[in-house]
């Protein structure tokens, strides 16, 4: 009976008409994401309604799966559609397969909104948690989650999908597209590790451009240091920034508002490319390379923040999971190789995002891994930072110390310090 059961409401739909009134057509789609998921088909069953009111019929249609089932209807009338898969895990764990087929289905119906669920179905001993099960993929092959009893908010922004969840252990929690990005009780962890290796290992950092970051968690741990008279954050999507204010304060503190800050809802690349600023330190606090934010993970983008920052100058980013994604770390680190002399990847184990994280500073003098601990713990004195939960200066010379495996992967173009 233990099982993983999926639904999905999908409002204001802009896919292939198609798929709404021609059973055929979606039959046809339900089968081909299936079996692209390596679910096992053993029957199905597809009617149209006919028309109402002058309005076209709704489809409605099921496959059934040795693993269980997926049921959906269309509401052609609504550009709206119901989706169900659920999938039985008693002999082998198929959530990354449902998983999988239905995230195919919503792309292929492209709403405009989403109110998704997850539920994990109990076994012979009775329930085996509490609260809404969501899983999400570090590679094609493996997947973890977390458990949300209460969800605050959801919504579909103009570029993404965004909910809020509350959960006793990470607390309010921020979810893009289906990526869990921040959590109160966590995100120290990331942001940092994102800004203050670079920012300690700079004599006087003054000034410091965010892209991406809307929650302002970077922002604030930016702010931490004295010497920076004006931090810049760009956007791309003004909600998150606006939810973050209503909702992620005890993330940023109210950074947002901060007379240091700048805050710009814009194209970060555009920014980048036309700005008369320079910056002592370029943050890229983005979503992965396949979302949206794909096109700022470009060799063209990385000359571009190389053009905007000042002599002895540095930028850093998150590449990825080493262990899951290592093809994308050794790419992005080649790419990075090409334009920057000093290439410095790091890495920690960041709790919501289930995996060892790999980032990197990139510049053509700033050495993060030559500073010595004393310089580190001199730098946070005189900076009078002492809110920190993980970063310290022992910590410093350890995020650089790479496991083999993660070595490994770096391009032999690639020029790290010694």
């Amino acid at each position: 009976m233990q099982g993983l059961h999926l639904t999905a409401d999908l409002y204001q739909c802009a896919g292939d008409r198609a798929f709404f009134v021609d059973e055929d057509a979606l039959a046809a789609l339900c089968r081909q994401l299936t079996e692209q998921s390596t679910l096992t088909i053993v029957g199905e069953k597809w009617v149209t309604f006919p028309e109402y009111q002058g309005e076209p019929g709704g489809v409605t249609g099921t496959l059934l799966l040795a693993e269980s089932h997926l049921a959906l209807h269309t509401w052609p009338e609504r550009a709206g559609v119901t989706l169900d898969v659920y999938v039985c895990n008693f002999s082998s764990d198929n959530s990354a397969k449902a998983q999988l087929l239905i995230d195919g289905l919503i792309e292929a119906f492209k709403p405009g909104q989403v109110q998704r669920n997850n539920l994990l179905r109990g076994d012979e001993h009775g329930p085996v948690g509490s609260g809404e099960l969501l899983l999400e993929n570090l590679n094609q092959h493996a997947v973890y989650g977390f458990r949300f009893p209460e969800r605050l908010l959801a919504k579909q922004t103009q570029y993404q999908y965004l909910e809020l969840l509350d959960s006793p252990e990470l607390g309010t929690t921020l979810r893009l597209d289906g990526c869990l990005m921040t959590a109160e009780n966590e995100e120290f962890f990331y942001h940092e590790a994102l800004v203050h290796p670079a920012m300690l290992s700079h004599p006087d950092p003054r000034s410091v451009l965010i892209i991406g970051g809307g929650d302002g968690g970077a922002l604030e741990e930016v702010l931490k240091h004295d010497t920076v008279q004006q931090a810049t954050l760009v956007d791309l999507d003004g909600d998150v920034i606006e939810v973050a204010r209503k909702h992620l304060t005890s993330i940023n503190r109210g950074a947002l508002d901060s007379p240091r800050a700048k805050v710009l809802v814009g194209d970060g690349a555009e920014f980048v490319r036309t700005t008369e600023q320079r910056f002592d330190v370029v943050l890229l606090d983005l979503t992965d390379p396949e979302t949206p934010a794909g096109p700022l993970y470009t060799i063209e983008f990385f000359e571009s923040c190389k053009a905007v920052l000042k002599p002895g100058g540095a930028v850093v980013l998150h590449i990825g999971a080493p262990f899951y994604e290592p093809e994308q770390i050794s790419s992005m680190l080649n790419k990075l190789g090409t334009v920057f002399e000093q290439v410095s990847p790091f890495g920690l184990h960041i709790p919501l995002y289930g995996a060892y994280w790999g980032l990197v500073v990139v510049s053509d003098s700033l050495a993060p891994k030559t500073v010595a601990a004393e310089v580190i713990e001199q730098r946070l004195v005189d900076r009078d930072i002492t809110d920190l939960q993980y970063y310290n200066s022992e910590i410093h010379g350890a995020l650089f110390a790479l496991p083999n495996y993660y070595k490994n992967l770096v391009p032999e173009l690639v020029t790290t310090e010694a």
